[in-house]
């Protein structure tokens, strides 16, 4: 009886012991996931960053011709 007992226990903690192995696999895919997706975020943070800058620049010259366009109809 006793015998059994032992041997159910025995069974039951090896289960255990492969769910808690497959949620620590889980939490190491996760965490591999989690750093690249940080990266990527960064990446395209800064992409964005200078996009913006970019079209700043592009609407400062497009207003800046336009007046100039302005200027000499008025003085034309």
């Amino acid at each position: 009886m006793a015998d059994n007992v032992n041997v159910m226990l025995e069974q039951q903690l090896k289960r255990l012991e492969q769910r808690v192995d497959a949620l620590v696999n889980v939490c190491d895919q996760l965490q591999d996931e989690n750093r690249s997706l940080k990266q990527r975020q960064d990446v395209l943070t800064a992409e964005r960053a200078t996009l913006l800058q970019k079209n700043e620049q592009v609407r400062a010259r497009v207003e800046a011709m336009i007046g100039r366009l302005k200027a000499m109809e008025q003085g034309g």
